[in-house]
């Protein structure tokens, strides 16, 4: 375990076998419907190269929606339980308190799929009205994951290089740092997990909406 920052906290190796084939049978069916995975619009018509589909929440950029508006306007899933549960044991071990993991309730996941080509420029995550924990979680191919600062997209940062079954919580005072992907490292992931190439990055957050 190693905290990167103040709020900051790398868990490496934090996934069991299992229970990345579960997400990834998991997140196969989700990205089928019954919102599909897609590539968001960015609002100046740009395209982001990873594609997403979510959960509990329907987020595009600057906000969250209980209906996927941008793709085909259908309800999204709701987030399960054992997923949320993910979110709070992997809280209670980076920060050592139990009583702060029970009281983490995330109502939103976005899964996204990073082929070989796919990046993610340097962002805050913003569009929730809650300073709780973002709890990310890595399966497949290991990725380049640059997390900065609270101010500037630019230095100081720290690269990480974030394997399969690693999670990552960041809060307190890191919680709106910049961070992104600017490298996926192909061929990396092991393909027991059952996604032989590409990466997967759940993330689950708190909205504060209701």
């Amino acid at each position: 375990m190693r905290e990167v920052a103040p709020g900051a906290v790398h868990l490496p190796g934090w996934l069991t076998l299992d229970e990345q084939q579960r997400l990834v049978r998991a997140c196969r069916a989700w990205a089928t419907g019954p919102v599909p995975m897609r590539h968001t619009v960015l609002p100046r018509g740009g395209v982001m190269s990873v594609q997403t589909v979510c959960l509990g929440w329907h987020w595009q950029p600057y906000r969250y929606t209980r209906t996927a508006d941008d793709v085909n306007g259908r309800p999204v899933p709701p987030l399960p339980e054992w997923l949320a549960d993910l979110g709070r044991r992997a809280v209670a071990e980076a920060y050592g308190d139990r009583a702060d993991a029970d009281a983490y309730e995330p109502d939103a996941a976005l899964i996204n799929f990073y082929d070989d080509r796919a990046t993610m420029g340097l962002h805050q995550d913003k569009d929730e009205r809650s300073d709780a924990p973002v709890v990310s979680l890595s399966i497949g191919d290991a990725c380049l994951f640059r997390f900065g600062n609270t101010e500037t997209r630019g230095r100081p940062y720290t690269d990480v290089r974030l394997e399969s079954g690693d999670a990552f919580v960041f809060g307190g005072p890191s919680r709106f740092a910049y961070h992104g992907v600017p490298k996926v490292h192909p061929g990396t992931g092991d393909p027991a997990t059952g996604l032989t190439s590409g990466r997967l990055n759940i993330t689950l957050r708190v909205t504060g909406l209701r």
